[in-house]
This record gives structure tokens, sequence and C-alpha cells, in this order.
């Protein structure tokens, strides 16, 4: 089965992209819902949209959209805020679940907001709470009875290493642990079963894979049984159970409603809804068959032709998310310079140079022109040029 849908992104002539897992590309339908959202609906219906449009119940209905490619029953995922807050919550949250442990565990490969967001919290408690790194291959051996909470992200922002969601999530509860995985990697790049993990919670971002666009909600997924138990440390007007009753004091809000905070973003949410339509009918497994054949293909080509370059990705590709990433002394210069011919990757420091595989929007003929356009690039020294090795401020 086929996850081809090219004619459904805009995608600029002569680029061929493969950043969709830092931003992904505007779906052709988002500009003129939007569009129409901000003249007929705030244009017209003003504060009425709230009820009229149903901006209210946005957060959940797209929630739900979310749910059915991470794995997760309806009603179980909520969007609003930033990924950066639903960490927040939901570690705060999961060390309320286990009051007599104080280790967060997280690994060094982390994305390090994740890591900031752990750092601020153990701050804020002062109660001798700490937060335990180690290398993504110790992590297995770190999971023991001292542990609250296990934080990880399943595929590693830098190399595209993958966590193995279910072994660990078993291993934490066999600890006696509770377990939050971050899918800012996974949500729309590979199948997950969050629901078959037993994991407590789960957040992610949607600019990414899921095409939201830039600045795009994140999301928060806690396990049903617990939805009505956990405590959320942001207490937000909106997660109250009767945000309009105006009472002075927080009474949490009924399951995922409760890890509601800010106000939603409404023509963020109108942008993500029209890209979530288009997974309606995508086969999470076909997709993932087709990323990493993609991911073979420029693997094995890129080896071939262009030696200068060290793979950092896991070459067994069921231990890869869908990104490959390579190594290269002059790594920043040298992706300016792809960039700079139509190929668009990114940078990671050190010397990271990565590489997205989205088969929504690329396909085999996408990665044969790239991996000549790279090879033109090292074979001929192109990037050994002063204008690409001036660091902007985003990599």
């Amino acid at each position: 089965m086929s996850v081809l849908r090219k004619d459904q992104f805009v995608l600029p002539e002569g680029v061929i992209y493969l950043d969709g897992n830092s931003l992904g590309p505007l779906p052709k339908a988002a500009a003129a819902r939007v569009q129409e959202m901000i003249t007929d609906e705030w244009g017209e219906m003003l504060i009425r949209g709230w009820n009229k449009a149903a901006w209210m119940e946005q957060p959940a209905r797209v929630g739900n959209m979310v749910a059915g490619i991470i794995g997760a029953p309806e009603g179980s995922v909520v969007m609003g805020d930033t990924l950066s807050i639903k960490v927040f919550q939901a570690l705060a949250s999961a060390l309320k679940l286990r009051p007599g442990r104080k280790v967060i565990l997280s690994d060094n490969g982390n994305f390090p907001s994740d890591l900031y967001m752990a750092e601020g919290l153990v701050g804020l408690l002062e109660q001798g709470y700490e937060l335990r790194t180690v290398a993504p291959e110790e992590v297995t051996e770190a999971i023991g009875e001292d542990i609250a909470a296990v934080m990880l992200t399943e595929v590693d922002y830098r190399t595209g290493r993958k966590h193995d969601m279910k072994a660990i999530t078993e291993l934490a509860h066999a600890n006696g642990a509770v377990m939050i995985w971050d899918l800012a990697h996974s949500a729309g790049a590979l199948p997950v079963d969050l629901a078959g993990s037993n994991c407590e919670f789960a957040v992610g971002c949607t600019y990414k894979y899921l095409n939201g666009g830039p600045g795009a909600p994140g999301f928060i997924y806690v396990r049903p049984d617990l939805a009505d138990a956990v405590q959320p440390a942001l207490a937000g007007w909106l997660g109250h159970r009767q945000p309009f009753a105006f009472e002075q004091n927080y009474q949490p809000g009924q399951g995922i409603e409760r890890m509601r905070v800010g106000t939603p973003p409404v023509i963020q949410l109108t942008a993500l809804e029209v890209a979530m339509e288009l997974w309606a009918d995508v086969d999470m497994q076909a997709l993932r068959e087709a990323s990493v054949a993609l991911q073979e293909q420029f693997i094995e080509e890129i080896e071939r032709d262009v030696p200068q370059l060290t793979l950092a990705s896991p070459r067994n590709s069921a231990e890869r998310g869908s990104q490959v990433s390579f190594r290269f002394e002059e790594g920043y210069a040298a992706m300016q310079a792809v960039i700079d011919r139509g190929v668009i990757g990114d940078f990671r420091a050190p010397d990271i140079m990565r590489f997205g595989f989205t088969p929504l929007y690329l396909d085999a003929e996408d990665v044969f022109k790239a991996v000549g356009i790279i090879r033109d690039v090292m074979e001929n020294r192109l990037w050994d040029n002063e204008k690409y090795k001036t660091r902007a401020r985003v990599t």
C-alpha cells in the first residue's frame, strides 16, 4: 500500500526536503482553512467562536486524532501549550504517584529541554530529588527500586537511535517506577502502541512529522486508569472542572481535561487539525516500511558514493526511528552547502548531519537526487567556503 501524498503538500520547486523530522512542510489545505477560520470565525463570530465554532472542544477533538496514530484510546490525549510544558506536567504528576522515591532517570542523549524541565522541577521541589542521567545503552541497567520516574525520548534526536518502548516500560514497572515517553520523533514517524506499552504518560510535539506548523501545540497522554487520579502541578484555569464557575480554588477537571493549562492556540490548532486529516487512512505499518526502505537506500548510496561521511545512526533499521545521521568534522558547513543546492537537512552539534525520511512526500527518486548533490558537495569540497562556516542562530 502506497502512503505517498506528495500532491497534498506545498513543496518548493527544486527542493528535496529531508528535514520533516524538525519541521514538517505545509499541507496544501491548511492555508485556506486557517484563512477561513480567521475571516469567518474570528472575524465574524468574534468571541462567539468559542461556542459557535467549537474552539473550546478543539484540544480534545484534535487530541483524539493524534491518539489514533500513537496507539492511545479515545479521550486519553489532549492538546495545548508546548512540549516542554507537557514534559513538566507529566514529570510532576509522576513524582506525586511515587512519594517515597526521589530519583528521575533519563539518558544523556535525551533532548536538552526535557532535561532542563527535570532540573527545574528538582530545584523547585528542594526535597532531595535528583535527576540521574546515564548513557542510552545503560538505561536498563540503571532502572532500580530507587527510581521514581523513567523519562525517555523514544527516538534520539541526534542519531535516530530507538529505545525499546515495551521492554523498558516493563522493566520500569517491575521496579515500581512510573514511565514517561517523549514521542517528539516518533508520532507520525513510526507505529506507536501506548496502550500496549502500558506506560503512564507520554508527551510529544506536532510540528515535525505531523506537519502542524512552527509553534504547533504539544500533546499529553495519561493512561486512562490514572486520568482521574493524577495531580497536575500546573493547575490551569482550563484544567478546572468548571472553568466558568470562576471558583477561587482549583478543582481538577474530569480525566484528561485536567491536563489542560492555558487558552487553546486556536489558529495553530486549526492548521494542525487540517494536517491530521491527512492521517485518516494512513497505515502506520506501511508508512514504517516505506520509511525504512528510503533510509536503507540513502545509507547504501551515501556509503558507496560519499566516503567522507560516517554513519552515526544504528545500522539495524529496527533500532532507528525515521531519520539517518552522518558524522563529518565540518558538518555544519557541509550541510549549509547541501541546503544551498536544494537538499534541506539540518545539523546538530558537534558534528551530526541529520536527514529525515517521510514517505508522505518523499520517494526513491528524491533520495537518489539528494545523494548526487551531497556527493558533489563532498567530492568537490564545496562546503569549504567561509559563507558556509558562520553559524546561524538556528542550525
